[in-house]
């Protein structure tokens, strides 16, 4: 999984995060809990931390899903994209 500084943390827009309400501001982004997905890498890892915080009960039942679900779109666009690049080729 690639460094997400928190400068590029801090770029990223709201909607890269699994709960992008949590992420408005440049301040809000740098905190732990809003599970940003750059990347498949990222988004993998943010379903289990999400996973994590759900067992132990910061996190509520909507919040763990719609992360999930964030991570699964990039993590499927990815593949999208690996499958046009091997038809080009």
């Amino acid at each position: 999984m690639a460094d997400l500084s928190s400068k590029k943390r801090e770029k990223l827009p709201a909607k890269d995060f699994g709960l992008p309400e949590r992420a408005k501001t440049p301040e809000a982004k740098k905190e732990s809990g809003n599970y940003p997905m750059p990347d498949p890498a990222h988004a993998k890892n943010a379903k289990a931390r999400a996973a994590q915080q759900r067992k132990s009960g910061n996190l509520s039942k909507s919040e763990a899903e719609r992360v999930e679900r964030k991570a699964d779109k990039v993590i499927e666009k990815e593949k999208n994209k690996k499958k046009k690049k091997k038809k080009k080729k």
